[in-house]
């Protein structure tokens, strides 16, 4: 009678083998499920939008960790417009961008860290259908000074004038008043003396009582 021996053998090794495999299927199903993988963006991955939004949002099915996370932003020329660091709010990675944004397809390429430390990387493509601009100063006409004269110091202004002092007026000298009374001055003078002298004298002879009578008078009265 043969044997069941090996026949046994084979077949718990078959089973053996085929659980092996399947718990290989199983963990490996749940190891790809464990790490964080990107759900949505916006803009939408391939989509065309009127102009390249101030904010570029992704969304991952779990948080993720600020370490590590970068996103950055490629014009069409391959100019990178990200600014700042990426802001983390629960499972949505956000990044601002600036300077000017033509029309064109832009780049975004990401790179975060998963809550397990796993590393999580990639690109996508959307297209701005028109240009515009964030965080760009316009710059404030300049206008041109027109030349303008000097303006000249007026007397009252340019400078003080100190007044001169003027002399005190002083009588002349005896002797210059002398000098000066000569000639037909002093010749008036004398003739109006003279004159005064005259009239006084001619007073003092009216005044003076006339003589008594002599004696031839008293004879001849009877």
């Amino acid at each position: 009678m043969p044997s069941l021996r090996p026949v046994r053998t084979a077949t718990l090794a078959g089973i053996l083998g085929l659980a092996l495999a399947l718990s290989a299927v199983v963990l490996g199903a749940s190891a790809a499920q464990a790490h964080t993988v990107l759900q949505s963006t916006d803009p939408a991955v391939g989509s065309t939008v009127p102009v390249v939004p101030e904010i570029i949002t992704l969304t991952f099915s779990e948080p993720v960790l600020a370490l590590g996370t970068t996103i950055m932003v490629h014009t069409p020329d391959e100019t990178m417009v990200n600014i700042g660091p990426p802001v983390l709010v629960d499972n949505t990675v956000s990044q601002a961008v600036t300077g000017e944004l033509p029309a064109g397809e832009y780049t975004v390429l990401y790179r975060v860290t998963a809550a397990d430390g796993h590393p999580v990387e990639d690109q996508f493509r959307f297209t701005a259908a028109g240009a515009t601009s964030y965080g760009v100063a316009t710059p404030a006409p300049t206008m041109t000074a027109s030349p303008t004269s000097t303006p000249t110091p007026s007397p009252s202004t340019s400078a003080e004038v100190t007044p001169t002092p003027s002399a005190s007026p002083t009588s002349p000298p005896a002797t210059e008043l002398a000098g000066r009374v000569t000639g037909p001055v002093l010749v008036g003078v004398v003739a109006a003396l003279v004159a005064a002298g005259g009239v006084v004298a001619l007073l003092l002879v009216r005044r003076r009582p006339a003589p008594p009578a002599t004696g031839g008078s008293e004879g001849s009265t009877p």
